[in-house]
């Protein structure tokens, strides 16, 4: 069997180097009897590989056990993995066979081994050197032909050194050592697996597949994945199941990605170097995106209080300068927006009140104060300018399509 063939029959996607050479392993030790240690981040997949080896080995017809050795009472584990006789402990009623005599001539799957206990390590190392276990609270030894495939996501070379793990135990269980890649180590097997997903939640809501833009799937290579593919499975059926629109851009998918705007502000601080990574690129952007925004929406509101008059911070004036020289550069839309002349770099501005192209704030009528009041209003009138276009208002306003529907359920202007 080869490694197109495994991928069909265990449903495997992506076609990574490394992803390769660890089915390419695991085809080629599972005609032996040889352990096997597979390692890797949470997530990556690692319960996928001693299923490969058992159900394409000799030993495809016999018991494959899959344990998770960090889920079991350490009180409790050497009765479950050996077995017990009646009257060993208390509430022993009567004796029970182990895991290991039950899979005799099969696999046992011993997931997060680096969590077990000393003692039952020692038992365990007594297995693979001689074949031979014993129940708790026997003293007769029993012979078991069992297949041990071990994983784990710790480093073991530095559970080894402060006690936590047997080094004899790691030599055995490792006779060959099988690495799972991270899945930001498969950039090119992102947006494969993403869509993979969005089909089978597709299927299983009966609803059409999400699917993400350009800016979308860059953002989902670019993003670390420190979940890993259990992190993107979920993230997938959130937008499946939450989001009303099937075509997801870069600003729906960053608020689902968490810690991304913890991770963002040491990309892009003053101890950066000029050598960005591609990765690091798209973090600096879309921080600089949502800070400009911010600023832009906080100068907004202080337009409108004010009448037209407002003082602005420095930070405030670097960002009105870069976008009013953005505009002038794209010839965009927005323009009107921003004032008929470019801004001064000193910290005060004025916007005239019978400039056409600014807001409207000059009313000879007693306005409300609330900022409730006056978010809705211009939401109303942004609504009404472009006809019910959510999308053409929400880019006027400079928030996102979401959450100007929220604002628009929020305010009962669903009529609009």
């Amino acid at each position: 069997m080869n490694v197109q063939q495994v991928k069909q029959r265990f449903g495997i996607i992506g076609n990574s180097p490394l992803l390769n050479r660890a089915l390419e392993v695991a085809i080629q030790v599972a005609p032996t009897d040889i352990s096997v240690l597979v390692t890797g981040e949470s997530g990556t997949g690692k319960e996928i590989i001693p299923q490969v080896i058992h159900h394409i080995s000799s030993r495809k017809h016999g018991e494959y056990i899959a344990v998770n050795c960090g889920a079991i009472p350490e009180g409790t584990i050497d009765s479950e993995l050996f077995g017990h006789e009646k009257g060993s402990f208390t509430g022993a009623a009567g004796s029970r066979q182990g895991y290991f005599e039950v899979a005799n001539g099969g696999t046992i799957f011993l997931d997060e081994v680096a969590e077990l206990p000393m003692q039952t390590q020692v038992r365990l190392l007594r297995v693979l050197e001689t074949g031979e276990f014993i129940r708790v609270g026997s003293s007769k030894p029993i012979k078991t032909n069992v297949r041990v495939v071990a994983a784990t996501n710790e480093n073991m070379q530095r559970a080894i050194s402060s006690g936590k793990f047997r080094e004899d135990l790691f030599y055995r269980l490792s006779t060959v050592p099988i690495q799972l890649p991270s899945l930001r180590n498969r950039q090119e097997d992102i947006h494969l697996i993403f869509r993979k997903f969005a089909h089978d939640f597709a299927d299983k809501y009966r609803m059409p597949a999400v699917k993400l833009n350009d800016e979308a799937v860059q953002l989902l290579i670019a993003y670390p994945w420190p979940g890993n593919i259990r992190q993107l499975k979920n993230l997938v059926e959130q937008l499946s199941v939450i989001e009303t629109a099937r075509d997801i851009d870069a600003y729906i998918l960053a608020s689902y990605l968490p810690q991304i705007n913890e991770k963002m502000p040491a990309l892009v601080g003053e101890a950066a170097t000029e050598n960005f990574s591609e990765r690091e690129l798209m973090y600096k952007f879309l921080f600089d995106m949502k800070k400009d925004l911010s600023e832009l929406k906080k100068l907004v509101v202080e337009l409108v209080q004010q009448g037209g008059a407002v003082s602005l911070s420095s930070d405030q004036s670097a960002v009105v300068n870069r976008m009013y020289q953005e505009v002038n550069e794209n010839n965009s839309n927005t323009a009107r927006f921003l004032p008929p002349a470019p801004v001064s770099t000193e910290p005060t501005y004025h916007f005239p009140a019978n400039n056409q192209e600014s807001f409207e704030v000059h009313e000879e009528v007693e306005e409300s104060l609330s900022l409730e009041d006056r978010e809705k209003d211009l939401i109303r009138k942004a609504l009404e300018k472009h006809r019910g276009k959510r999308k053409h208002a929400a880019s006027e306003l400079g928030i996102s399509e979401r959450t100007l529907y929220r604002k628009i359920k929020e305010y009962k202007l669903m009529d609009l």
